[in-house]
């Protein structure tokens, strides 16, 4: 394998996971000397850049350590790429640790497939209870609604994939990231891609763990973002968000219309009812499948995630309707 490689990852705030992540790179079996990694720190205010500065300074050809002053991920990924002199571009997250081979799988797959992006599903893993009954959600479709990259087992043709590795080429010519978007840049830019005539390609071959958020509040609060940011994408890119993405929201409205409309008319007040009770029972039937398929005695965990979970990120995009006006304005100023 002769192709330069860049590897691009962003980062705020990752002293928890950042020095277990670049010990998974380093046991990489791509030729160090085919590889640059940029770290972008969006202004960490923990030991992240110290922790970096550390193994910059033992592997000075490898390891650069760039900041990006606007935090966000897209900017990150943009000030990445600008620098990179590789071929290919590979996207990490610090919340994963990667395979052994999986930079070198990315390059294989790339050349073997012709795609513009390739890359492996998202396998969920957690550190404590919370964040082990959040993977396992992860993976069932009434958790976060069944995409493809959440199927470990699924290889072909795709809509996203978990981070993805890009030819630079590719990225140049549809344009980077959209660096409006805090989230869901990456299935905004795969749709760009896909509207160019490229190819997106999913396998269970590029293996990585992504470690899960570990309590009630980080679920929520990512959750909550997800579901807003879902509607401000929308908006930006009809294509790119799919009626999955939306079905929280749809619940959830739902309920609001349904018990405004009892004060009117107790029938509606009977059919808020059914809408509850088809969501609990719905709840305990996926609830009880996950345990059994994950021979696992979280059970009461799914059954208090799985609300939590579909009520913050219909919560979200609720809000991201109802302040969507204010961000076009933001927007058109910026």
């Amino acid at each position: 394998m002769d192709k330069k490689v860049s590897v691009v990852m962003p980062l705020y705030n990752e002293e928890k996971h950042i020095e277990e992540c670049i010990l998974s790179l380093l046991q990489q079996d791509y030729p160090q000397d085919q590889m640059e990694w940029f770290f972008i720190d969006g202004c960490s205010q923990d030991g992240t850049a110290a922790i970096i500065e550390k193994y910059r300074r033992q592997y000075p050809d490898l390891i650069r350590l760039l900041s990006n002053p606007h935090k966000t991920v897209p900017y990150a990924m943009n000030i990445g790429i600008k620098a990179a002199q590789g071929e290919y571009i590979i996207r990490l997250d610090a919340h994963s640790e990667y395979a052994r081979d999986y930079i070198s799988c990315c390059v294989r797959y790339l050349e073997k497939t012709g795609a513009d992006n390739v890359g492996g599903p998202m396998i969920a893993a957690g550190r404590n209870l919370i964040g082990q009954a959040f993977a396992h959600i992860h993976m069932c479709p009434f958790g976060l609604g069944g995409g493809k990259f959440h199927n470990p087992n699924y290889e072909g043709a795709a809509d996203t994939v978990y981070l993805g590795a890009f030819k630079k080429a590719t990225l140049i010519k549809v344009g980077l990231y959209d660096e409006r978007l805090t989230r869901n840049q990456d299935i905004e830019l795969n749709s760009r891609i896909l509207k160019s005539g490229g190819k997106v390609y999913l396998t269970p071959q590029i293996k990585s763990t992504y470690y899960c958020r570990d309590s009630i509040r980080g679920l929520v609060k990512q959750n909550f973002n997800n579901g807003k940011w879902n509607i401000y994408t929308k908006l930006i890119s009809q294509k790119a968000m799919s009626l999955r993405h939306f079905i929280p929201l749809i619940f959830l409205l739902s309920i609001v219309v349904l018990y405004c409309l009892s004060f009117a008319h107790a029938a509606f007040l009977y059919l808020l009812m059914i809408d509850i009770i088809l969501y609990l029972v719905s709840n305990l039937f996926f609830s009880i499948k996950l345990a059994l398929r994950e021979k696992s005695w979280l059970l009461h965990l799914y059954l208090i995630i799985f609300p939590i979970l579909h009520l913050s990120y219909g919560f979200g995009s609720l809000i991201g309707m109802g302040t969507l006006a204010e961000k076009k304005k933001l927007w058109r100023m910026g």
